[in-house]
């Protein structure tokens, strides 16, 4: 009767190694992945109101969106320099940007701005998006003027 079948290896087998070994190299990816999205998690939102952006306090020269509606009667130009105010209905904040705005650029309209708070606690936009149709607000807008009680739906003149 031959030892070799009925004595068993001690230690691991190859399947078990690289099972192991697949394991943890899951477990360092998970991990990873948690830590960037911790480290990431305020990034993540496509853009900020005005009141979330007085709320979180964002610190000077961070770079943000700044998203609401163009108030009305808010907006200058003088060449390439404009002016315009971003509002959620319950906060406002004072938006400059150079250069070329978007066709769609209205006042009244939704518009998301990419740039930073200055130290004098205006935005400085070095983007400005504007809406892309006659139906489209960001629903986080839409869900900040709902909140405010300033939500009119399409064709209501009130």
């Amino acid at each position: 009767m031959s030892m070799s079948g009925a004595v068993r290896r001690k230690g691991w087998s190859r399947k078990q190694k690289r099972l192991a070994i697949i394991a943890g190299l899951g477990l360092v990816l998970a991990l990873a992945a948690a830590l960037v999205l911790t480290a990431l998690r305020d990034q993540i939102v496509f853009f900020y109101s005005p009141t979330e952006i007085a709320a979180r306090g964002v610190e000077p020269g961070q770079s943000i969106r700044l998203g609401g509606l163009v108030k009305e009667g808010s907006w200058t130009r003088e060449g390439q320099e404009n002016t315009f105010i971003v509002t959620d209905g319950a906060s406002e904040i004072t938006a400059q940007y150079r250069g070329i705005l978007p066709d769609l650029f209205r006042e009244g309209q939704g518009v998301v701005a990419e740039g930073a708070i200055g130290p004098d606690g205006g935005f400085t936009a070095s983007n400005v998006l504007a809406k892309h149709d006659e139906n489209y607000l960001p629903r986080e807008v839409v869900d900040a003027l709902k909140a405010q009680g300033e939500w009119r739906p399409e064709g209501d003149p009130s």
